[in-house]
């Protein structure tokens, strides 16, 4: 699947001499100039097109957006575009009157010194990030004269994976204004013949449908959307656009082959999706980890999503639950095939499925295979059948086996090769390497299921895909010492509505025919594949296509042989994995592609200052999918001394301190009458102050006892920037000097300048990084309107805390730094569920309790479960001094800063 959401972001900063922050022109506002012509903060975007060649799978796609500059001073613009993770970028560029500048592709430390070197004399202008599920984000920004233009390009490159019978081509539209010329046009080349195409737009509705142009012959497919000024308008005198959605391109190819081989300048690309095949029976143990952190919504959508697809599991299927917390639990000792009495007994179990204790992954898996290995020796399970087993989990290791080499020895010890294994990495809290290592090792992948709405969906889409296999041990053959450098040619499965591509060089000049051989295990027998076609006709074909560009096939092959080196890399030993490296660096080199290896840098000479973009591509495991930076880190990104840790305060309010050396968390309480100010945070060194005000309930009884409270407002102080920053659960307004900007949270938007970024997610969170210092999110909680007791209340929650200086202090702050403490005595409560501990920490003994708290920094609408010891009596103990220290006079006070 291809995707790329496509939208410029213009914040408009105004250049004085002062670095002047113009909060005034930091909103969205879009100015109508005429029914031609829009202008955004002086900004007109005249024109916004993406141009898509798809040659035989291989997208090469090419952004373009064109700004003027209407203002009499000097602007900043930001282009800003989300492109599929599974593409590389190949060359960006910037025009500015007439000059352009491009891209570099170098080697990421020779990039890193050249950009660093442009750093040093000017300021940093962009660079590639995780963004969402199936996105990165690329943004650069560039300071434009008045009544000068600038002219952003940006080219990249994909292979569309067949999926479910479909290529897809997904374009996230997002242009956030009307534009006077946008389009979006898609040129489609298949040598096999098109056999289906269709476009559609979710944010098109029928009166609209008549925008989209899409038409298929033979071998070509074209898909064109340009609607006009007019169409794009909300309503006929609206200066909004509806252009805010998916637009997705989806087609497929005739099947009259198994196979279709093409060969161009000495590279051959062979597509092999047979159709019509026996479906080759299944064998699955769904292996589901059932500890404490999967309570709550995490277990209720994993039991959804199972009751979905026992629904879709096939009679001759054989089947079995794992389930596994510190104990395994099976649900039968053996695999029982899928009548419908064993199917009504699964989803009985299924949904008597609860949630508690720690986790066990190796046990579990060993003996899910143990448990393999028996049915097969036992001769119960179908000869000519597909063995797999799926793990799904959300966390680390915390009971067992706590060493994932050792956990990832066993496991690959234990398989032998015998059966695939899939890992599913529910969330965030597990280290996605070690799993995604494990399965890589044993034939298998790894999956990350997101927490949204959707998990369940999610769940059932991975199973989807891999539901109906019709070939194992598939083997692609080709001419012996007439080939060399082939892609991977061996493969485990073929499952219904995929497809297979093996690409390589063809080295014999006098070959004239070129014969491919598949041979595979199918549902009845062993079957074999014979294709073979005339090199020149093909060749001469091929070159003869308008839509066709360059090359295509030979940077196919590099672009699947980068791919295939990298995922290589992680599974093997030390040494082999620079060579794998050096391998997959060369040919990033010679093809100017950014891969997670290499970077490009653009530099753009201004008033004798470089100026720098760097684009750097993120693998899967730096990359948190919500709407704040990431937490975490891989071999290709910058390593820090110690760990980033998120310490949050929430609820009535609970503090929830992550100790990252200890892979724990403590809590607190403070209990304080409504209205009291407390500091949160206080960072002398960077001027950056965090205070937050209690309110109450609604209603007070009159028990005697402590009243909950909850965080009502917070004020956030940056003197530096001479900026302060209200949050109160209906608005957020932003004070520089004597300007002021006021947003609610109905708005979607996200700002920026120097030192400062602000994206607010409507109705959800508040993100708020300063420069390369700490990010900080605010969570927004509804209560019902008319609930007789509570109001909306707000959570903090802090990111890259290691940025601040060691100075900082607070309430929150002071933990920012390493804590440590020794937990012992761990006996028995009051409550079974909450046992009491003996603490030593900061040289005092303190009696704790274990509990769990809700984080809602990553769900903010269902929260995480949190283990946790609760430290008594407001903390007393653990936090410096009293917690009554921590109370000042209103929301912006900085008695702490000089």
């Amino acid at each position: 699947m291809g995707s790329v959401l496509f939208y410029v972001l213009l914040t408009s900063i105004a250049t004085t001499t002062n670095a002047e922050f113009v909060v005034a022109q930091f909103r969205n506002i879009i100015k109508k100039r005429s029914t031609s012509d829009v202008i955004f903060n002086d900004i007109d975007i005249y024109s916004m097109t993406i141009y898509s060649k798809v040659t035989s799978r291989f997208a090469h796609n090419v952004i373009t957006s064109r700004a003027v500059n209407r203002a009499s001073v000097s602007k900043e613009v930001f282009f800003d575009v989300e492109l599929p993770k599974t593409a590389f970028i190949t060359n960006f560029s910037m025009t500015i009157d007439g000059s352009t500048y491009l891209g570099n592709i170098k080697e990421k430390e020779a990039a890193k010194k050249q950009y660093e070197t442009a750093v040093s004399r000017g300021h940093t202008a962009g660079l590639v990030k995780a963004s969402g599920r199936k996105t990165e984000k690329f943004t650069v920004s560039v300071n434009i004269a008045a009544a000068s233009k600038v002219t952003f390009e940006l080219t990249y490159e994909e292979l569309l994976k067949r999926h479910l019978g479909k290529y897809e081509m997904l374009i996230k539209v997002k242009p956030k204004q009307l534009v006077k010329q946008f389009q979006i046009e898609a040129n489609i080349f298949e040598p096999q013949g098109i056999s289906e195409l269709e476009a559609l737009g979710s944010f098109i509705n029928n009166d609209f449908t008549q925008t989209i142009e899409k038409s298929f012959s033979g071998k070509k497919g074209h898909v064109s959307f340009k609607p006009t000024i007019d169409q794009q308008r909300t309503c006929d005198n609206c200066s909004t656009s509806f252009l805010d959605g998916d637009f997705t391109i989806k087609y497929d190819v005739k099947r009259d082959s198994p196979g279709n081989l093409q060969i161009i300048s000495g590279y051959f690309v062979h597509f092999f999706a047979p159709a019509n095949l026996p479906r080759v029976p299944k064998n699955v143990i769904f292996v589901i980890d059932i500890s404490q952190s999967m309570l709550g919504q995490k277990m209720e959508q994993t039991k959804e999503a199972l009751l979905k697809i026992l629904d879709d599991v096939k009679e001759n299927d054989y089947f079995n639950f794992i389930l596994f917390n510190n104990r395994i639990i099976p649900w039968k000792e053996y695999l029982v095939k899928a009548t419908l009495h064993n199917l009504k007994e699964a989803r009985k179990f299924v949904k008597s499925i609860k949630a508690t204790g720690s986790t066990n992954i190796n046990d579990a898996l060993i003996r899910t295979v143990e448990m393999m290995n028996e049915v097969h020796k036992e001769k119960v399970l179908p000869e000519r059948s597909s063995s797999t087993i799926i793990m799904l989990t959300d966390g680390n290791p915390t009971s067992g086996e706590f060493n994932q080499r050792k956990i990832q020895e066993n496991v690959k010890n234990a398989i032998q090769g015998r059966y695939s294994l899939y890992n599913l990495a529910f969330g965030y809290d597990m280290d996605y390497n070690f799993l995604e290592k494990m399965a890589l090792e044993n034939n298998g992948l790894t999956r990350r299921i997101y927490e949204d709405s959707d998990s369940a969906l999610q769940l059932q889409s991975f199973y989807d895909e891999m539901a109906n296999p019709m070939l194992r041990e598939v083997q692609l053959h080709y001419p012996i010492n007439a080939t060399s450098e082939l892609t991977q040619n061996n493969f485990n499965h073929y499952y219904d509505g995929s497809e297979i591509v093996v690409a390589g060089r063809i080295i014999d000049n006098d070959l004239n025919s070129f014969t491919a051989d598949v041979k595979a295990h199918g549902a009845n027998n062993d079957v074999t594949f014979t294709e073979q076609v005339d090199i020149e006709e093909t060749a001469k074909a091929l070159q003869d296509q308008e839509y066709i560009f360059g090359d295509y096939i030979e940077r196919l092959w590099a672009y699947l042989t980068i791919q295939q080196l990298l995922e290589k890399r992680i599974s093997a030993q030390e040494e082999k994995r620079r060579t794998l490296a050096a391998e997959a660096l060369e040919l990033s080199l010679k093809y100017k592609f950014v891969t997670p290896l290499t970077s490009m840098v653009v530099t753009k000479p201004e008033d004798n200052e470089d100026k720098a973009a760097i684009a750097d591509k993120p693998v899967e495991d730096t990359s948190i999918q919500h709407s704040y930076p990431s937490r975490a880190s891989s071999d290709t990104s910058i390593h820090h001394s110690y760990p980033s840790r998120a310490n949050s305060v929430d609820g009535d309010p609970h503090f929830l301190i992550e100790v990252p050396q200890k892979k724990d968390h403590l809590c607190f309480n403070i209990n304080l009458n409504p209205g009291v100010v407390l500091n949160l945070v206080n960072d002398p060194d960077t001027g950056i102050t965090v205070n937050g005000q209690l309110i109450g309930k609604k209603k007070v009884s009159n028990n005697g006892q402590t009243q909950k409270t909850y965080i009502g407002k917070l004020g956030i102080v940056n003197t530096q920037l001479d900026l302060k920053i209200e949050i109160t659960t209906e608005k957020i307004t932003l004070q520089n000097g004597r300007k002021t900007a006021t947003f609610t949270w109905l708005d979607t938007t996200t700002l920026q300048q120097e030192g400062l970024t602000m994206e607010i997610n409507r109705e959800k969170n508040l993100v708020l990084s300063f420069g390369d210092g700490a990010t900080f999110i605010v969570v927004l909680h509804r209560v019902w309107k008319k609930h007789p007791i509570h109001h909306d209340f707000l959570g903090l929650y802090t990111l890259d805390s290691h940025k601040v200086s060691e100075h900082t202090h607070g309430l929150l702050g002071q933990f920012f730094q390493h804590i440590d403490f020794e937990v012992f005595d761990i006996r028995p409560g009051s409550d079974p569920e909450k046992p009491h501990a003996t603490m030593i920490v900061k040289n005092n003994k303190l009696t704790v309790t274990r509990v769990s708290e809700k984080d809602y920094g990553k769900d903010p609408s269902h929260g995480t479960i949190i283990p946790c010891w609760f430290i008594h009596n407001n903390g007393t103990g653990l936090i410096d001094g009293a917690h009554t220290d921590y109370i000042v006079s209103n929301l912006f006070s900085t008695p702490f800063i000089n």
